[in-house]
């Protein structure tokens, strides 16, 4: 039997630069669109993970 080896949880290194400031971007506007089609619950997780890229894109900034 030969291994075999798993890519669950890992993880890709995000690109430098301006790339990077777009897909922070991206994730975020995501974020704030999925906590508005969200109940209560998930909006709130969905606020959370918006404010912490956001406090991200504010340090890249």
């Amino acid at each position: 039997m030969e291994k075999q080896y798993c890519k669950v949880g890992t993880v890709t290194p995000m690109t430098s630069g301006r790339q990077a400031i777009a897909i922070l971007e991206y994730q975020y506007q995501n974020f704030l669109e999925k906590a508005s089609n969200s109940d209560a619950q998930l909006k709130e997780y969905f606020e959370q993970k918006a404010q912490k890229l956001n406090k991200v894109l504010e340090s890249l900034v």
